[in-house]
């Protein structure tokens, strides 16, 4: 295991097995052929043929795509294509800025292989060696993604209509009980962005990065069931893991290397790799508009 290890594990994928999946002229998503026959059968709203499927071009209207896509990712989930229905929509878009064409399930943003957005936000601070500490969350073993995984203090998706700090705000609160007034000193420091096959279709995602420095009094409390518990971990020790191990949630593991190169704790001296590397961090289509 290594650090580009991990990379790569977030960007094996082959389109070959796949359709373009089109809104309009543009192509939002990838399909595969079980779920291409999903939208076959759904009527009118979608058309499908040879080598791609799309909306039908007379749903103009934000609101018309999003219901045809909200029957889609019910009949997806129906079929076994999918987990489950999620609480939340996610914007469809190929680009962050522009207003999303419609809103998808989050349930159904892999099956449909659209671009998925996330924030995830590193919590630190300095001990008093000086050396830099993280606070890491232990995934709840009843999670249905990398249950008992370690994870970054504060991770969530991005749903439609809340800004990034705003949703950022809410995760922490949820998250960590982070009042809001320390989680929005939040600094944005990047984004990563992978594509990834997984079993449930393609993972096109951009995770926009931030920073916190708590204070040394601050210790994160879960309110939301989804962490078991935290630790305040050495920086070293949690590069130690990403390098050695798969002990972090798959995509966590390319915040942390973010984060180790950002405060110059992988060396470019001692990591052969380190422009492959950082260029890995983003290599998703999605970041592209691809």
């Amino acid at each position: 295991m290594s650090f580009l290890d991990h990379i790569r594990r977030c960007n094996a994928h082959d389109y070959s097995g796949y359709i373009p999946f089109r809104i309009g002229a543009e192509r939002f998503g990838w399909l595969r052929p079980e779920i291409w026959d999903v939208l076959a059968g759904l009527g009118p709203d979608f058309e499908v043929s040879e080598g791609e499927a799309r909306i039908a071009p007379r749903l103009e209207s934000f609101e018309d795509r999003s219901q045809a896509l909200a029957g889609a990712a019910a009949a997806v989930v129906e079929a076994g294509l999918a987990r489950k229905l999620r609480s939340e929509n996610f914007p469809v878009t190929n680009a962050w800025g522009p207003p999303p064409v419609a809103a998808l399930n989050r349930g159904a943003v892999p099956a449909f292989g659209a671009v998925a957005y996330g924030v995830h936000l590193n919590g630190w601070r300095r001990m008093d060696d000086g050396e830099i500490a993280l606070w890491v969350g232990v995934r709840s073993t009843e999670k249905a993604v990398a249950p008992g995984k370690l994870d970054n203090m504060v991770a969530g998706g991005q749903p439609i209509g809340l800004t990034l700090m705003e949703n950022l705000i809410k995760e922490a609160a949820e998250e960590a009980s982070l009042p809001a007034g320390l989680a929005s000193q939040a600094r944005p420091v990047g984004c990563i962005s992978y594509d990834m096959e997984a079993p449930e279709g393609l993972k096109r995602d951009v995770l926009f990065c931030y920073d916190l420095e708590v204070p040394a009094d601050f210790t994160p409390v879960n309110a939301d069931g989804e962490t078991a518990s935290f630790h305040l971990m050495p920086a070293s020790e949690a590069a130690r893991i990403v390098a050695e191990t798969d002990d972090f949630k798959f995509n966590v593991n390319l915040v942390i290397i973010h984060f180790l190169m950002r405060h110059g704790l992988i060396d470019p001296d001692d990591e052969p790799d380190y422009a492959a590397i950082a260029g890995g961090l983003h290599d998703g289509k999605a970041l592209r508009g691809g």
